[in-house]
């Protein structure tokens, strides 16, 4: 609807989970004025979820008014949804350039340079992994997201701030990008904080998902792109279906939203489907991953985030498909990859699951997950203290609480609910 009032138009749009809105700021009708206006930038549905364990420190402070928006990006699809499910504001991007901000969080770099106020950016995954296509000036391939072309626009240094998970991250920048370093800052990493904070919860994450206390859970994840274990789905979802014992193992599949962003999510969970003939729970993009990792007695992944925050959990990980020529030989993935079995063929799955059971060394695992971040149980006090140096705020004057990990419903009721929503 339209509202006209004196000489100012306001247009709203309310589908009924959230609203895009645009007016001007501290207009007439508002409530609260005078406050810090805040845009949260989600190219991807990744970086939508991302994003939420930092915009919420800032929810209950009403100095604070956080809005959203979806830059353009090639694997976009899906954010939006994920943002209007918050019920709040989802700016049009043509909208969102013309505004001035007092903070700008971002978890990707396209497009951030056309907008206004100071942008803080953070990894958008753990470990800093995976490999850019082109080198940096000397001709080192550099760790995506932290060379040059992901941080400079024409010659100007984009981000205001940007916030690392780990102090081995500097290091990479200063190979990649170092006339950055200035502005990097570590505060930790939030996935890390809440997955540990979770796992002594470990058998309450396992009852809400309908798992039984005899059942082991087989989390098998995918990163995307050339090199992930979704180009082997048709070999390793198979052996699931026909190797492991139906009344004593659940078997659930995780796969990096832009896989569904780019083929759709009925041709995910379809081809799914089709090689693991209905034995293989698929989770549909948007539901929450740590809750499965937390519950999870193996992994079996490839190169991405979700099986290095494995290396968390004392389940035993397999990895399925690794390309080498890709992944940063320093990431903590590279040290996961020399330190788990490989998934073998010409060899019972059950028998494999047993051996890297065998093999598992917790210290060994546990050194990996230490790279991951170097401030744990910190993310919230640092990355807070960062958010209102920014806004040139003094902070609440309590400890940020953290939000626990939600209980999940149990895998039939998700997979029904994915269904649905596939189509």
């Amino acid at each position: 609807m339209t509202l006209v009032h004196g000489e100012q138009d306001v247009t709203t749009t309310d589908g009924g989970r959230g609203t895009t809105a645009a007016w001007s700021n501290n207009g007439p009708w508002e409530t609260l004025r005078d406050r810090k206006e805040v845009l949260v930038v989600a190219q991807t549905m990744v970086y939508a979820k991302r994003l939420h364990d930092f915009y919420s420190l800032l929810a209950a402070d009403l100095r604070v008014h956080v809005q959203f928006t979806v830059a353009p990006h090639a694997f976009n699809g899906g954010a939006a949804e994920i943002l209007r499910a918050l019920g709040g504001t989802v700016l049009p991007w043509e909208q969102a350039v013309r505004r001035e901000f007092d903070l700008v969080l971002a978890a990707g770099s396209q497009g951030i340079e056309q907008l206004r106020g100071p942008v803080v950016r953070l990894p958008h995954g753990a470990g800093n992994i995976k490999l850019s296509r082109r080198g940096a000036p000397g001709g080192e391939r550099t760790a995506i997201g932290l060379g040059p072309d992901y941080l400079y626009w024409e010659g100007r240094l984009v981000p205001a701030s940007f916030a690392l998970a780990h102090e081995e991250e500097l290091l990479e920048l200063g190979r990649g990008c170092p006339e950055a370093l200035p502005i990097a800052e570590v505060v930790g990493d939030p996935c890390y904080d809440r997955i540990a904070a979770a796992l002594p919860h470990r058998e309450r994450h396992r009852a809400a998902l309908g798992l039984r206390p005899e059942e082991k859970l087989v989390v098998v994840c995918s990163t995307w792109g050339d090199g992930s274990l979704f180009t082997r789905l048709d070999a390793v979802l198979p052996r699931l279906t026909s190797e492991l014992p139906r009344h004593g193992y659940r078997a659930v599949l995780l796969t990096h939203p832009n896989i569904a962003a780019q083929h759709s999510a009925y041709a995910v969970r379809s081809w799914a489907k089709a090689t693991a003939r209905g034995a293989v729970t698929v989770i549909p993009p948007e539901t929450d991953w740590r809750p499965l990792l937390v519950a999870a007695d193996f992994v079996i992944g490839d190169h991405g985030s979700v099986t290095l925050y494995g290396a968390m959990t004392g389940a035993p990980v397999l990895l399925a498909e690794y390309p080498h020529r890709h992944v940063n030989p320093r990431s903590p993935a590279a040290q996961l990859a020399r330190t788990a079995p490989a998934l073998a063929p010409g060899h019972p799955l059950t028998g494999q699951l047993e051996y890297a059971a065998e093999q598992y060394r917790p210290e060994d695992y546990a050194a990996i997950a230490a790279r991951i971040s170097s401030e744990p149980g910190r993310f919230d006090r640092n990355a807070r203290r960062l958010l209102y140096r920014v806004l040139g705020l003094g902070q609440p004057a309590h400890t940020p609480d953290p939000e626990p990990l939600p209980l999940l419903e149990p895998l039939d009721a998700i997979a029904a609910a994915g269904e649905r929503r596939a189509g």
